[in-house]
């Protein structure tokens, strides 16, 4: 999996595929017929003359050259642009950077505060792509081309401009669910029942730049991808160039069939270099199916915070595999407190199938609805236990994200102090009241403020307790001790190496 924070500093936002400008959308005019239907793949025509290739020269198309034209011919009907006025605001923030602000004086930057950066409302203009998934006019696209929309438009591969309505968005998959106001027979596109496989063929269709119609192919390049969007991230990695505006629209396989919804690329000067990213199609499916019903997403609950096993977890565990997500804490009334899990249990499997890490687990639970009775199996002290618990449903709020952590050095370089003997910070556990910058702690991200509530499964309520419990993992030959630590942001575990606290 690529690192996060490399990735997210050269990346383009997913916002940044739909092109923002004032320019008029420029589309072809090609007509096409008003159905579409399933087909096969297409076969290569075979030329019928029996007349032999001179050598050097080049071959018909019917003889050796794959086309795609004849997928493209069934499916484009169906593919749309999509024009989006939406409102933005400007200030003076918009004009100069932060950094830029803080030099200033302080009076003048007051009064930029209070007569320059007063934000008016401004129409702007967002330029994205879709397709239609019904005769009756409902068109996917992306959430972030959408999104604070004031009107919402899709011009069609024949050139007509209809005017469409927001029937429902999903941010936490970036997926929107559009709706033409127009009565009509309109030509759309199935989405693919099977997940394409790597190194297949595929062909995306969009609205890059404004340019509609256009049409691109390549293979899917890998599946599976975690681009640190959100915690449901299961992309298609394809390399069939896609750019802004391009978002919202479809790739297809040879069969005419939606294997994805283009979504993101990973680009360090914007523009395309083989990697972008769609949304598979049996996403899409459970998604759309709730937009269309509800016109939003419920999804099943846990209501634990969970994050991924290192090797270094796995050891203070002393488990064998890093396979399965580390139970952080539930919360107070949730699923899984009902159920009696706790904190340091690892997440095995969902129903039977098994779990490869706190992502998969996110994406698993999520995919029932509220109500829904799953099997969970975890191991509890290094035994393995099953629970039957019902889901309920998800809060509005995000949920916290375990971070990844980077390698330490041998100090822990802490100060620490009763969190009863600090106002405000409750009677449970150690705060940290002092991190050594060079220490192994703040490598780890341990941060003044920070609750100890756990060392090595036990609970602590002073810095000697602490202590005890670093030397006893160190006196049972642990190379690693797992620390519970507590902050605003939610309970996770850190994995330090055992050292000295200062």
């Amino acid at each position: 999996m690529p690192n996060r924070n490399s990735f997210a500093a050269r990346k383009c936002s997913k916002r940044a595929l739909a092109s923002v400008a004032a320019t008029a959308i420029i589309l072809s005019g090609i007509t096409a017929g008003t159905t579409l239907v399933e087909s096969r793949a297409p076969a290569l025509a075979q030329d019928a003359s029996s007349s032999p290739t001179m050598l050097g020269q080049t071959a018909t198309r019917n003889q050796l050259t794959p086309t795609f034209a004849d997928v493209v011919d069934r499916v484009k009907p169906a593919v749309v642009a999509v024009r989006v006025d939406v409102e933005t605001t400007s200030s003076a923030d918009d004009r100069l950077s932060s950094r830029e602000l803080d030099q200033l004086p302080p009076q003048l930057r007051e009064l930029l505060r209070r007569f320059g950066q007063s934000r008016q409302p401004q129409v702007g203009i967002a330029l994205g792509s879709g397709f239609f998934i019904s005769s009756d006019g409902y068109v996917v696209t992306n959430n972030h081309v959408v999104e604070h929309s004031r009107t919402v438009q899709v011009t069609t591969d024949d050139g007509r401009t209809l005017d469409a309505r927001v029937i429902g968005t999903d941010p936490k998959t970036d997926l929107a669910l559009l709706k033409v106001t127009e009565g009509g027979n309109y030509p759309y596109v199935p989405l693919a029942k099977v997940t394409p496989r790597v190194g297949d063929w595929v062909v995306a269709i969009g609205n890059p730049f404004g340019l509609g119609g256009t049409v691109t192919a390549g293979i899917i390049s890998a599946r599976g991808r975690d681009i640190g969007e959100s915690q449901y991230d299961d992309f298609l990695q394809v390399d069939a160039p896609i750019n802004k505006g391009n978002s919202g629209g479809p790739t297809f396989n040879l069969s005419g069939e939606v294997v994805g919804v283009n979504t993101a690329i990973y680009s360090p000067s914007g523009g395309s270099i083989g990697l972008g990213f769609a949304i598979p199609s049996d996403t899409v499916h459970s998604v759309v199916a709730q937009l269309e019903k509800d016109g939003k997403v419920t999804r099943g609950y846990l209501g634990v915070q969970i994050q991924p096993l290192s090797k270094d977890l796995a050891e203070g565990l002393g488990l064998a595999t890093e396979k399965g997500a580390l139970f952080g804490n539930a919360q107070e009334g949730s699923p899984a407190a009902a159920a009696g899990l706790r904190a340091g249990d690892v997440i095995t499997a969902v129903n039977g199938e098994p779990i490869a890490d706190a992502r998969e687990l996110s994406r698993k639970v999520a995919a029932f609805k509220p109500g829904s009775m799953v099997e969970l199996t975890y191991l509890h002290g290094g035994k393995q236990q099953t629970a039957s618990i019902t889901l309920g449903i998800q809060p509005e709020e995000k949920s916290a994200q375990a971070e990844t952590l980077p390698e330490h050095g041998p100090q822990l370089g802490l100060g620490l102090a009763p969190a009863a003997s600090i106002p405000g910070a409750g009677n449970k556990g150690v705060v940290v009241v002092d991190v050594d910058a060079s220490g192994a702690a703040a490598a780890r991200g341990i941060e003044v403020g920070d609750v100890i509530l756990e060392v090595a499964g036990h609970a602590v309520s002073s810095p000697a307790d602490v202590k005890a419990g670093l030397t006893r993992a160190q006196n049972e030959g642990k190379k690693i001790v797992l620390l519970r630590i507590k902050n605003q942001q939610g309970t996770r575990f850190v994995p330090l190496g055992l050292g000295t606290v200062g």
